[in-house]
């Protein structure tokens, strides 16, 4: 799989992208229910079972949990992780006790976010969450190359499943509802403090189907 962003550029792992292209070689006969595919030099395997895929991601790494930078003369708390793609995970309640996650300006925020000079030169995707009940987590993503906060996020959505069980205490599996409102299960395991075997779980279906002349 080789993933490119709206904008042109490529984007690298995409959690969601991922599981799409799993459900299209198996519903054209390209692969079996179980099977692998490769992006950036890494394996991954994927597993259907009727509209939902789940895809066995690569280890997370550069886990760093309460950072700060200063924008607007505001000190923003966050919190980073790579999860296939550079992230970063800010509660909303510590953002702003007044500010409610739907109401919140995600594009704005997002996109000044993603170019603060702390993450230069490539940037960051940015991520905005609130635990709402037991082991569930509402998110909204402001993507880079999209630029442009996005229905949903693979990789984010891992990003802030693991952030929430770090900072919350949250029990596995954690329930991510993005913007979209389709959830997205997340599992792993941890081990000496290290997150592995890390899935993502949701449905993957057909919206369109059409043709292209090469």
């Amino acid at each position: 799989m080789m993933y490119y962003n709206r904008d042109g550029s490529y984007g690298g792992m995409c959690g969601n992208g991922g599981r799409c292209i799993a459900m299209f070689a198996y519903l054209h006969h390209i692969a079996n229910l179980n099977h692998s595919f490769e992006a950036l030099d890494h394996i991954y395997s994927a597993s259907i079972d009727s509209e939902n895929v789940s895809i066995h991601m690569k280890n997370p790494i550069s886990l760093k949990l309460n950072q700060y930078l200063v924008l607007e003369k505001k000190k923003i708390s966050f919190h980073s992780i790579d999860t296939g793609a550079p992230h970063i995970v800010i509660d909303i309640n510590t953002f702003s006790k007044n500010k409610d996650l739907e109401d919140f300006d995600v594009h704005s925020w997002g996109k000044k976010l993603r170019w603060h000079k702390k993450f230069a030169p490539l940037g960051t995707n940015v991520n905005f969450i609130k635990n709402v009940e037991d082991n569930i987590v509402h998110l909204r993503t402001f993507e880079r190359g999209v630029e442009a906060e996005t229905l949903a996020c693979g990789t984010g959505s891992i990003a802030s499943a693991i952030i929430a069980y770090k900072k919350w205490k949250l029990n596995k599996p954690i329930t991510v509802v993005p913007t979209s409102k389709v959830p997205l299960i997340i599992n792993f395991d941890e081990v000496d403090k290290n997150v592995q075997n890390v899935t993502l779980v949701g449905p993957a279906t057909i919206t369109f189907t059409g043709s292209l002349d090469v």
